[in-house]
């Protein structure tokens, strides 16, 4: 049976339900299991069902936590689970079962959620879109003609959809955010070591990959964080020391907050009127709620920087490929994945560690001119994506972009590589521009759900601040939901159900 109101709720609603005994966890995951196959011929976010798992574990006993019976979803990468599949979005992974939790994931369970089912990503999580040749494409509930993004798609798309109140993802060049920009989310990106990525991955791209989760309300990502954050032994990073519990933000007087915005692309040519009129109507927002808007934005190289984090990335497929080889005992070949990863992967053999030293120097100093910036600044605000959502297919590598790739497949010389990555920054980036900056300085970053465009697909926009600082971002976002609610906004294949 149905649980009444269940779409309004949001996780932290449902943890006091089951705490006051008024629904069973049980009750919870069949209603879930029932949501997520209404969905799925539809949209296509599954890429794992755990449901006689869930099942059994919504029986009991069940860790004690702020999130006690609630069921959850984890996106296919981003961390192991025990004795479920993971597959990385990449045919080259089928059929592989960890034995053991992440460290991430472990704390999941310890905050006391059902895990019901994973849900679908890009091969590695390399694009900004979900779509794969292992899954084929994941839509957008607002217009399944749409892409919701990438690399968190399936995830964003089962919270907009409302199977899920909250659900796991992960940011590697803005794969939080750039899914909830695109399905009308509050996405937001820890500071860099707040959330650990261990133990399985180390620094995951360099220490731009931060995971945690994709929810409807501000003060469910405030809890779940609170319940996650916190030092891993061995970790290369560590975050600064917070004052106080996260959820104590959600409410609190941010104050007068100094905030920088801009209306350009960080690292594009071009930004869509529609999400222009996103962050101008923000910003509007934003002085009505009191605060001081300046129209500034950081300066950084950005040629340098683009080629920098494509290395970094390259760098890491490469290495991503070669683990996945030695798991199972024989190498990766060309055919078992999508041809940008494996050209990513060539590009990461052929790189010295000169070049990706450098890289890491050039990344280095534009998190030092942000720092410097966000003296000035409480926070930047800017659009989180260029452009309103894709459409489905329409940024997959073109015929004679695959021809081009083969020729590189049979003839690995680093010149044409170090070309092909230039121009992979500078067309892979024009949607997708304004994220990718604080994976690479490790700064917190928000995407707010406040407009939607004329066609009614969800508008994102981003907040920045600075290193360690969580707190004035939950401060800003909850000032923001009260002042603009976008929790029950409905996306239009539910609209029309």
């Amino acid at each position: 049976m149905a649980i009444q109101g269940y779409e309004t709720l949001d996780a932290t609603d449902l943890a006091g339900l089951v705490r006051d005994k008024q629904v069973h966890p049980s009750e919870l995951v069949e209603e879930v299991i029932t949501r997520l196959e209404s969905i799925h011929p539809r949209l296509n976010p599954v890429a794992h069902r755990l449901y006689e798992q869930a099942r059994a574990t919504a029986k009991g006993p069940l860790a004690q936590g702020p999130f006690t019976g609630v069921p959850f979803l984890v996106k296919d990468l981003d961390g192991y689970l025990a004795d479920a599949p993971y597959s990385a979005g990449s045919r080259s992974l089928e059929g592989f079962v960890p034995d053991h939790d992440s460290e991430l994931m472990a704390r999941f369970r310890r905050a006391g959620v059902v895990i019901v089912a994973k849900t679908t990503t890009p091969e590695f999580g390399i694009l900004g879109v979900t779509e794969t040749a292992l899954r084929g494409a994941t839509r957008n509930p607002w217009n399944p003609e749409h892409t919701p993004g990438g690399s968190s798609g399936g995830s964003a798309v089962c919270v907009a959809t409302r199977v899920v109140p909250m659900a796991h993802a992960g940011d590697g060049g803005g794969s939080i955010r750039i899914p909830a920009s695109a399905c009308g989310l509050f996405g937001f990106k820890p500071t860099r070591g707040r959330n650990p990525v261990g133990p399985d991955t180390l620094e995951s791209w360099g220490g731009f990959v931060q995971r945690h989760v994709l929810t409807r309300s501000v003060r469910d990502s405030a809890a779940m964080l609170d319940a996650t954050h916190g030092p891993e032994a061995g970790a290369p990073y560590t975050a600064p020391p917070v004052a106080r519990p996260f959820l104590q933000e959600v409410g609190a007087e941010p104050g007068r907050l100094r905030i920088a915005f801009s209306t350009a692309s960080l690292f594009g040519q071009k930004v869509a009127p529609e999400c222009v009129a996103a962050v101008e109507d923000a910003a509007r927002l934003c002085r009505e709620l009191g605060h001081e808007l300046t129209e500034d934005a950081p300066r950084f190289p950005k040629d340098e920087l683009v080629r920098a984090y494509f290395v970094t990335v390259a760098a890491n497929v490469s290495l991503e490929l070669k683990a996945v080889g030695q798991r199972r005992g024989r190498a990766v070949t060309p055919d078992e994945v999508e041809p940008t990863t494996w050209v990513l992967g060539q590009l990461g053999d052929v790189l010295s560690a000169a070049e990706l030293q450098y890289s890491r120097e050039v990344i280095h100093q534009a998190a030092r001119s942000t720092a410097r910036f966000h003296e000035r600044y409480d926070l930047f605000l800017d659009a989180t994506l260029a452009h309103p959502p894709a459409r489905v297919g329409e940024l997959a590598p073109k015929p004679t972009d695959l021809l081009a790739m083969a020729a590189l497949r049979r003839m690995p010389l680093k010149p044409l590589f170090l070309k092909l990555i230039d121009e992979l920054g500078r067309h892979a980036l024009e949607r997708t521009p304004n994220t990718q900056l604080f994976n690479m300085t490790g700064q917190p970053a928000m995407s707010v759900p406040l407009s939607w465009s004329p066609a009614g697909l969800p508008i994102g926009v981003q907040f920045a601040g600075r290193m360690g600082d969580e707190a004035t971002l939950f401060r800003l976002a909850a000032q923001l939901e009260q002042a603009r609610p976008w929790k029950n906004r409905l996306p239009g294949v539910m609209s029309r159900a």
